[in-house]
């Protein structure tokens, strides 16, 4: 195999690999601005779950 032939597969291996990254990054993408919730900021713990829903205003809460 000559040092040309050599070059221009890792162009297309480079190539095919950055194409395919791309699209997946694309496919991510479109399925994460489908779903709004997964970017919505929970509490990590019971403590300040507790500790938000206690600052929050009596008439925004369902309490019941």
């Amino acid at each position: 195999m000559h040092q040309d032939e050599r070059t221009r597969r890792m162009e297309r291996l480079r190539s095919s690999i950055a194409l395919l990254l791309f699209g997946l990054g694309t496919l991510a993408f479109l399925i994460a601005i489908d779903r709004p919730e997964w970017f919505h900021l929970r509490p990590g713990s019971g403590t300040a779950a507790a500790m938000s829903h206690a600052s929050t205003p009596a008439t925004d809460r369902n309490d019941g």
